[in-house]
Order: structure tokens, then C-alpha cells, then sequence
């Protein structure tokens, strides 16, 4: 049995990452819904690699995911030199850390697990240690995910339908979701009666993922074009935009999945109120603003095709930022495990990662 198992907890069956028998196991997201096949890690290469090709996304379960690979790392360099495991190890959790650059859970969980293990006494087999930390810090992000649910799902007037956008539910974090631990937190009391998901064109996180965790959790879906959402508003169908985020600035600025900021933009204009849902580790105060959050670029063929298909002509360039910055002028509530922040500021993030 994985030692990560979930609690009886309503609409909570699903876990997108896990620490069994020694090894990382990660449900393989490229497959869904087509196929639920698990991938399982074995060293920091492996790790890197799917959180490169997205076999693991969303910045909490890429944060759970490097946790464990720190384990993996240590005790590979432990078993291969006990007396220098600590420095022949660094090197692997630089690549580990740099391995996609706008989710700042990864860096954080790698530095949370680096003071942990600069912390054990000389010759302390480092495995039993890390692995607990790294087994709290899973935990961590599930019992935060509960009660950002809780904190979320309270804003919402009853009898409302919401919209979200790419993935933010348990496929992207340790456990729940954070959007969509809001949304199963909001069904399950009544609030929330309908969810439009969009399907976030070029990888489809909305129509291949959040789709499929929502139907495998009993939750009704319905799943609409990228394009469709400002009419979806200007028809009173929504009430509120549900996302999360993969690094939110000292200002309250969120980088999130290409298509979030225009998703703001609309809701603004039509009366819609705007939700971003996250735990404090995502939150980089380093980064004064969204201006100070790197924006990773990938490939032009994910915009050139879908999936194995060519869609455009022979010679055609694409531009492939994976994400955007919203400013925090556009939101009207930050949701962390810590509370809410309302027409987020700099001085009420501050205060609000203080407390």
C-alpha cells in the first residue's frame, strides 16, 4: 500500500503522484483519458524527464515529485560514497531544480529537502530522514489543498456555476486540487451546481484532464473551446473563474497557464469575479512583480499539431509561452491555506505570509 494513501474524503480518490516501494510512481497524464497507465521513477534523471514531458504538471505535484527524487538522489550518491554523499549530490539537485523554470514549488521543495539534509549528523544514513520529509511535505499539500476548499467554496454564492481553466485539481498537486478542491469542496455544499472547463489548447489539460477527474469523481463537466469563454460569460452563465497558479508574485501578480490572463480580462468586463487558488508555496516574494516571473517557452509543434496530427501548413511558425502573468488588479481573491486575500496588494500578501 502506498505510504501517501488518501483519507475517506468526498469526491478524493485520485493521487497523481506517490511514494511506493521505493520508487516515485506518477499516473502518466500524457495518456488520459484514453489510457490511466503509471510511470515509476527511479533516479533524478527519470524524475527530470517527466516533468519535462509532462508525464507529471502542475507546480505542487511537480513540487511533491522532487521531494521524493531528492530521496532517490541521496541514496544513490549515499550508497556510492558514504563519506561524500552530500557534495557529489548537489550537482543532480541543480538539474533536478532547474528542470521547468516558472513553477516555483520545484525550487522550493528542493531547498526544503537540501536544509533537511544539511541538517543530519555525519554518517546518518540520510534515506529514513529525507523520506519523511518528504512524506510530511506530500501531506502538507494535500491538508492544504482541504482547506483552501473550504476557504474557496465559502465565497460562493450557492446555486453557482463556475469556470476553470487548464488543470488544477489532484492530477497537479499531492492531492484535491486547488481550483478544484475548491470545486469539489463547493459541490459537495451545495455552492457550486455546474463547472465549464475550458480545454486549454496546446496541451488540452482542460479537455483531457480536468474533464476526466471531474467524470471520475461523479462531478458533471461541462467542457467548452478556449474561444468560448467570453460568450459563455457575456450569457450570465458563470459566476466566477476558478483557477490556479504556478507562481504568484510579492504584488499578488499570477503566472499561470497561457489563456489565464485574457480569462481575467473577460470577467472583468462582464461582472464575473476571479479566483485564484494556491498554497503560500507558490508564492515567490523575491519576485517583486509578474515581470520578475520567468515564462517558459516551449516547442512550436505542440501549436502546430494536436496530438499526432499537423494542423497548420508547412512553413508556419508558432509562439509557445506556456504561461501568463494576470495582473493582480484583475483578481478579485487570492486563496492560500493561510486565508483569503481580497483585491490582493502587495501589503496584504505580505501581511497574509506573515501571519
Amino acid at each position: 500500500m502506498p505510504e501517501t494513501a488518501q483519507t475517506e474524503i468526498p469526491f478524493d480518490r485520485i493521487r497523481a503522484v506517490e511514494w511506493e516501494d521505493g520508487r516515485i510512481r506518477l499516473i502518466d497524464q500524457r495518456l488520459l483519458p484514453q489510457r490511466h497507465e503509471s510511470v515509476y521513477i527511479e533516479d533524478v534523471d527519470q524524475a527530470i524527464t517527466a516533468i519535462r514531458q509532462m508525464v507529471v504538471r502542475g507546480a505542487p505535484a511537480i513540487g511533491v515529485t522532487a521531494a521524493y527524487a531528492v530521496v532517490l538522489a541521496a541514496a544513490r550518491s549515499y550508497r556510492q560514497a558514504p563519506e561524500d554523499w552530500i557534495r557529489r549530490v548537489q550537482p543532480e539537485l541543480e538539474r533536478l531544480r532547474a528542470a521547468r523554470p516558472t513553477a516555483v514549488n520545484l525550487g522550493w521543495a528542493v531547498a526544503r529537502m537540501h536544509r533537511r539534509m544539511q541538517a543530519l549528523e555525519a554518517g546518518t544514513d540520510p534515506v529514513p530522514p529525507l523520506l519523511a520529509e518528504a512524506l510530511v511535505l506530500h501531506r502538507e499539500d494535500i491538508a492544504a489543498n482541504h482547506r483552501m476548499g473550504e476557504l474557496g467554496a465559502a465565497l460562493i454564492e450557492p446555486d453557482s456555476a463556475v469556470l476553470t481553466h487548464c488543470n488544477a485539481g489532484t492530477l497537479a498537486t499531492g492531492g484535491y486540487g486547488t481550483a478544484l478542491g475548491v470545486v469539489r469542496a463547493g459541490v459537495g455544499g451545495g455552492r457550486i451546481v455546474r463547472v465549464y472547463a475550458d480545454e486549454t489548447r496546446p496541451w488540452l489539460q482542460g479537455a483531457r484532464l480536468t474533464a476526466w477527474e471531474l467524470e471520475q469523481e461523479g462531478i458533471p463537466v461541462t467542457l467548452i473551446a478556449d474561444a468560448a469563454a467570453a460568450h459563455l460569460m457575456a450569457q450570465g452563465r458563470v459566476r466566477w473563474v476558478i483557477v490556479g497558479a504556478d507562481r504568484i508574485a510579492a504584488n499578488g501578480d499570477v503566472a499561470n497557464k497561457i489563456g489565464t490572463y485574457g480569462l481575467a480580462v473577460a470577467a472583468r468586463h462582464h461582472g464575473v469575479r476571479f479566483m485564484v487558488v494556491a498554497p503560500t508555496s507558490t508564492v515567490d516574494l523575491e519576485a517583486a512583480d509578474g515581470g520578475r516571473i520567468p515564462i517558459e517557452s516551449r516547442s512550436p509543434e505542440e501549436v502546430l499539431r494536436c496530438g499526432d496530427r499537423v494542423v497548420a501548413p508547412a512553413g508556419a511558425r508558432a509562439w509557445n509561452p506556456a504561461f501568463d502573468i494576470t495582473p493582480a488588479g484583475l483578481i478579485d481573491a487570492i486563496v492560500t491555506e493561510k486565508g483569503v486575500v481580497q483585491a490582493p496588494d502587495r501589503e496584504k500578501m505580505a501581511r497574509m505570509m506573515a501571519a
